[in-house]
């Protein structure tokens, strides 16, 4: 199910019993730091000067879970590190955000990267909404003892913490595209089965001066081997 939301208008049902009182301020808020993120990237592309984007994604990345752990604070709520990344966590639901491709995309067409980290799976399968028939399905790729660890919860991001799934595509030029946010299931294939998804407006997308990426490059932006994995 996918529903169009507005930034501007009440929040769904389905945002207000995972967020509670703070489902109408995350509406608002996340296309806001996703577009703030995207400036920030969009300043270390232009000072890179690099035909790969990959400086691009992976300082997205990072920015995107910085932003949102910032709202996670502004709004009272928690900040969970899990193996050196914060991640918001509000009303016991953390949010998980993923740029799934770097052109506008179906939602229905996201596959998670074959190389994608263990964490990535492992928060995605323990903590996501679980198989209709209650049981993971075995992977050939992992023996029983890595497929057992991969569906052990994470007592640092809180054990009874559910997933909120924050799926998106952009790229240096156009910025954000499309945002949608909602229950993901990780299946086998990597694709994604979602029992329910909204789709929140994207938010004007001022640019960064390329002053700012030199800013994030003395910082220390993230390299290239995590961005999107991790």
């Amino acid at each position: 199910m996918s529903v169009l939301g507005s930034n501007r208008g009440e929040p769904s049902d389905w945002a207000v019993r995972r967020f509670g009182r703070h489902a109408g301020r995350l509406v608002e808020a996340i296309p806001e730091q996703l577009a703030r993120a995207h400036a920030r990237a969009h300043a270390v592309h232009l000072t890179a000067r690099l035909k790969k984007r990959s400086p691009y994604g992976s300082t997205l990345a990072e920015a995107v879970r910085e932003n949102l752990a910032d709202t996670a604070r502004e709004l009272g709520e928690a900040v969970r590190d899990l193996r050196g990344y914060e991640y918001a966590v509000i009303n016991d639901h953390a949010l998980f955000p993923f740029k799934y491709a770097n052109r506008l995309k179906p939602l229905e067409r996201a596959r998670l990267a074959a190389d994608a980290s263990p964490t990535r799976r492992r928060m995605l399968l323990s903590h996501g909404p679980e198989p209709e028939d209650g049981l993971f399905p075995l992977d050939d790729e992992y023996t029983t003892e890595e497929y057992e660890d991969l569906h052990e919860t994470f007592e640092a991001l809180g054990a009874s913490t559910k997933l909120v799934c924050l799926f998106f595509t952009a790229d240096p030029e156009g910025g954000i595209h499309v945002i949608h946010w909602g229950d993901a299931r990780l299946e086998p294939d990597r694709t994604f089965t979602w029992p329910y998804s909204e789709q929140l407006q994207v938010a004007t997308q001022p640019l960064a001066s390329p002053a700012l990426g030199r800013l994030w490059a003395v910082r220390g932006s993230p390299g290239p081997t995590n961005g999107d994995r991790q």
